[in-house]
């Protein structure tokens, strides 16, 4: 699966990237996040606004749940029943988008304990997961929100002694197709793919991660050999 993110680029970075604009009521939030984790808001672009860039809530909310809660549990879509799960099919054949970060956390077992490990493109850059998102309207108030799920697939030989899942990370020329819903589902899941093992890097980092209210630069810092 994937439970946590980073975020460390500037809008202005986002936006020369993905070459979209932030969304005018998002203009004046902060993007930065060195833990994101299920339930925060994060920058992602959706089939909807392809040049905006807005901020979602990490969980999916069908538009048919009673309330909030089972976003939480929808964190993550596995790519080999999206098209079959009731909450999923729907939004993956119409509302597709990317989630935009520069790396991702995943916990490997070593013994009786869980190592956290730091993953991120060598190059450093921001890159885009695939992923599919939902407008839920409250029935009492009225409000929307809106939320979203990163689809995960089996991992490539570099991620394999770490986890057995990993995020759908988009090759940067397959970013526009996989928002271009007129392209049919199984045309578009194709596009996501094992990325090549030389693509990533891959550290241990600190226990800190575990807690949510950690956030700051020290969480990507490799673990020193003395811990």
């Amino acid at each position: 699966m994937c439970g946590r993110a980073t975020l460390s680029k500037s809008k202005a970075e986002l936006e020369k990237r993905f070459r979209a604009k932030f969304s005018p009521m998002d203009e004046e939030q902060n993007i930065v996040n060195y833990n994101v984790a299920p339930t925060q808001l994060h920058p992602v672009i959706t089939s909807e606004n392809p040049d905006q860039i807005q901020l979602f809530k990490w969980g999916l909310i069908p538009f048919w749940a009673k309330d909030t809660k089972i976003g939480s549990r929808m964190i993550n879509s596995r790519i080999e029943t999206i098209t079959e799960k009731p909450s999923f099919r729907n939004a993956v054949k119409r509302r597709r988008c990317l989630v935009l970060v520069d790396g991702f956390y995943e916990w490997k077992k070593i013994d009786n304990r869980k190592q956290p490990y730091y993953i991120h493109l060598k190059s450093n850059a921001v890159f885009a997961m695939a992923g599919i998102w939902e407008k839920w309207k409250n029935p009492e108030t009225g409000a929307l929100v809106y939320s979203f799920s990163i689809i995960t697939q089996d991992p490539n030989k570099f991620m394999a002694p770490i986890h057995n899942r990993m995020p759908a990370i988009l090759l940067p020329e397959d970013e526009q197709k996989w928002l271009n819903i007129s392209i049919p589902v199984e045309e578009a899941l194709q596009l996501i793919q094992p990325p090549e093992d030389d693509l990533l890097a891959a550290y241990p980092v600190s226990n800190q991660v575990n807690r949510v209210s950690e956030n700051s630069a020290e969480l990507v810092v490799p673990l020193s050999t003395d811990q």
